[in-house]
């Protein structure tokens, strides 16, 4: 198998970074068409813009220098968008930012950003600009949890604030490649003695959708190992993915990401994994491979049993940019994916939007667009709409990217302003079908990205359907004809075009929309390297847990009595001293009487007050 993907961890020609900031402007010159090579520097563009009508409303102004008020220039009221087919065009071409090496275009013409505005943000970019070189040099950007934030480091080790971190980044790609290489080879076998022929990912949040976005992307027809993802603790979805396995679960590669080592659903999957295991008479350790934080729960057990190699997850790479690390990259390798050239293109984006030129800085201009359309607020939807059906999971992943870093409840300097972006998407041009109807007609609250290939197939293997038309062309049509219809009733768009779907420019855009998240949070002030909210949503699924094994002891000291006695809600809350969890307390035992653990005596769960409930069997240990 290895023959059939020469050069999986060879060096790339262009993943030799530099760690240099970057001298202003960087590389990024453009011409009016897309196809020929850029000669002269990009000029800025000429004021000439126009807007779209909005008004802020005033009971939301305030005198923080982060209130709306503030947070929207000169408060001016945007008009609508530009319609003179020449005026937009020479929008178009003044705004086009073009990456020639990367082939990746980017387009905001369709924003209706004044020049007025532009100007005024400027500082507030300058200052951006500044909080991520200090990011990127080792500064304190997480300054909730005390971390640094070090994931653009992952593609470029050099630039690590120290030694230490830079070599630990180095190994860990050797020991991936190296690790990849021998299980694709053979020269890492099965127990049996066979070749690995599978591979089972266990993770959740950032553990998974970066893994299972770049499989969608980049993974070959017949890859080496085919991958399968476990990403939630629903048995059935478990199930599943164990079942289709069958007779391979023998050849499959056990991959278990979890930072900590204790994340619930991860850890479900792994005993869910393991009991499959011990039923077929398998030995899981000779399979299993953890990547965790040293130390971590998961990491002493896969050392103490054995496993088949561990993996390192860094303090400073949070789960939601892990893809550049073993979280991302050892799947992706295993699959028979380029990784150094995803790292190579990750690399040339991070060069490319460390300019502090706004115009030549293409994360900096989404970040631009997104404060436009949102109000710097959040007001308006992104909708992320990929043209190209091995894209479609990257709505998914920008998702989190997004929403995970910038919805927040308090700014950096404990002002509650309950900040975000919401994020959603299809694909095209199946959303022609789906919700187009509503971006056209409906609420005008949202604001579109375009995902545009330029490749349709590979070549060679393209043909007609009718003269001069190929299946290509209706793809490409329906993007721009839904753009053009979306523009016609002032729905701005931003696109972003790449020539094709490669690991250079899957890193790329990846890169890309790491910087513009890390801008724009700090463009409205907010810490965008933590997750309180989804902490709390974990310490109340714990709390859900804890009162169920309280509800279960009350209900197994009723099922032990002579006779049985059968208890109604308020009984069962009365005896777990918690009257005030009662509705959470019947939510619990009508999920235990659904999965028959509790047994209902009396009534029925759509009628609450009317259900008695006892467990059928006396259980003297389980619940003393």
């Amino acid at each position: 198998m290895a023959s059939s993907i020469p050069g999986l961890c060879s060096p790339s020609q262009t993943f030799n970074p530099k760690p240099s900031f970057p001298k202003d402007p960087i590389l990024i010159p453009i011409r009016m068409t897309l196809f020929t090579k850029p000669a002269t520097p990009r000029p800025t563009p000429p004021l000439s813009a126009r807007a779209v009508a909005r008004d802020i409303p005033s009971d939301l102004s305030s005198s923080s220098p982060y209130s709306v008020a503030n947070n929207f220039p000169a408060m001016q009221k945007k008009m609508g968008l530009e319609k003179d087919p020449q005026a937009l065009w020479r929008r178009y071409v003044d705004w086009l930012y073009q990456h020639k090496e990367l082939g990746i275009y980017l387009d905001v013409s369709r924003v209706g950003f004044t020049d007025e505005f532009v100007e005024e943000m400027e500082p507030r970019f300058q200052a951006a600009f500044k909080a991520m070189q200090e990011l990127e040099k080792g500064a304190i950007a997480n300054p909730d949890e005390s971390r640094m934030v070090g994931h653009y480091w992952l593609r470029n080790s050099k630039l690590a604030p120290n030694s230490s971190l830079k070599s630990q980044i180095e190994n860990t790609l050797d020991t991936v490649c190296k690790f990849a290489d021998d299980v694709i080879s053979g020269k890492i076998k099965t127990p049996r003695g066979g070749q690995f022929t599978q591979v089972l990912s266990i993770g959740i949040g950032g553990s998974a959708l970066g893994p299972q976005f770049v499989a969608e992307a980049l993974a070959p027809d017949n890859p080496p190992l085919k991958i399968r993802f476990i990403d939630n603790t629903d048995p059935a979805g478990i199930d599943h993915q164990i079942a289709q396995l069958g007779p391979e679960l023998a050849s499959t590669l056990v991959v278990v990401i979890s930072k900590s080592g204790g994340t619930p659903e991860t850890r479900n999957g792994l005993l869910e994994v393991q009991k499959a295991f011990r039923e077929a008479g398998l030995q899981f350790a000779k399979q299993g491979v953890a990547i965790t934080q040293e130390n971590s729960l998961l990491d002493k057990t896969a050392r103490i049993e054995g496993w088949l190699a561990r993996f390192p997850m860094f303090d400073w790479v949070g789960g939601r940019t892990s893809v550049m690390s073993a979280v991302g990259l050892l799947p992706a390798a295993l699959q028979g994916i380029d990784i150094k050239e995803m790292l190579a293109g990750a690399s040339l984006m991070d060069e490319a939007t460390r300019t502090t030129v706004l115009v030549n800085n293409p994360s900096a201009l989404l970040a631009l667009c997104w404060y436009w359309a949102s109000d710097g607020v959040g007001s308006k939807d992104m909708v992320v709409l990929p043209y190209k059906d091995s894209l479609l999971l990257f709505s998914r992943y920008l998702q989190q990217l997004v929403m995970e870093s910038l919805g927040k409840e308090f700014d950096l300097d404990g002002n509650k302003v309950n900040q975000g972006l919401t994020v959603y998407g299809n694909k095209g041009s199946t959303d022609q079908h789906a919700y187009i109807q509503q971006l056209r007609d409906g609420v005008h609250n949202f604001f579109v990205t375009f995902i545009e290939v330029l490749r349709d197939r590979p070549p060679g293997h393209d043909w007609e359907l009718e003269p001069g038309v190929t299946c290509g062309d209706y793809l490409f049509g329906m993007l721009q004809g839904t753009r053009s219809a979306l523009y016609g009733n002032e729905r701005e768009s931003i696109t972003v075009t790449v020539e094709e779907v490669t690991p250079r420019s899957v890193g790329a855009m990846i890169a890309l929309y790491e910087r513009a998240v890390g801008i724009y949070a700090s463009l409205i002030n907010i810490n965008a390297y933590h997750q309180p909210g989804v902490e709390a949503g974990k310490k109340a699924a714990a709390a859900v847990l804890a009162l169920q094994k309280r509800v279960l002891s009350v209900l197994n000291e009723a099922s032990c009595k002579e006779p049985v006695e059968p208890l109604t809600i308020e009984a069962v809350a009365e005896r777990c001293h918690s009257p005030e969890d009662i509705e959470m307390i019947y939510k619990i035992v009508a999920h235990m009487a659904a999965n028959d653990r509790a047994l209902i005596a009396e009534g029925s769960c759509g009628s609450p007050r009317s259900l008695k409930v006892f467990l059928g069997e006396c259980n003297v240990d389980d619940y003393a």
